[in-house]
This record gives C-alpha cells, structure tokens and sequence, in this order.
C-alpha cells in the first residue's frame, strides 16, 4: 500500500442513502469559527467548500469513519441544532478489508 487512495481502493461500503450518519448545515457553515477546518482534516475528501456559491457540502457515502470532522467541528462534536454526528446504522458503513 502506498497511500490513502490504495486503501479507499479496496474498503468496501456499505451505503445507508436514507440515514446520512453525519448532518450538517450549509448555511451555518458559512460562519465557521474553525475556518472549515473538516475541508482539510477529512481523510476520504468528503466536504467541499464551494467558494462561488459560499456553501458547504457533504457526502456521507465514502466516509471513513474517523471522527475527525467531530474533532475539529465544535458544532458536530456538540451535536448544535442542524448538526449531528453517529455511526451508520448496524450493517452500514465502511468496512476495512486490510489493516
């Protein structure tokens, strides 16, 4: 394995498209204090800040799980209105075929 797009390579998921695990809300993100810092600590590349359009978007599938969104997001790590943070519902989810 060389890197972090090898190991996405062979992780499976296992997709719960009617439960997003993890919610955000764009519009709050847009007065971030910690400078959207789930933009560059997300290992699977899942937010996006579109700078045109002044929004933040999320895409649960592919999600690795890690929990560092929750670390460096006060609103996800304190679950604030229009935020929140769980594990994918049993049998959902990534699951790590290597390591």
């Amino acid at each position: 394995m060389s890197g972090i797009d090898d190991l996405l390579a062979v992780t499976g998921f296992e997709t719960d498209e009617h439960h997003p695990h993890i919610v955000i809300d764009p519009v709050a993100c847009r007065t971030c204090p910690s400078d959207r810092a789930c933009v560059t600590s997300c290992p699977a590349q899942r937010y996006v800040w579109d700078e045109a359009t002044q929004q933040m978007s999320f895409d649960h599938v592919g999600c690795l799980e890690c929990g560092n969104c929750r670390l460096v997001c006060d609103r996800l790590f304190t679950g604030a209105d229009g935020y929140s943070w769980n594990y994918p519902v049993r049998g959902a989810g990534v699951d790590y075929r290597q390591g």
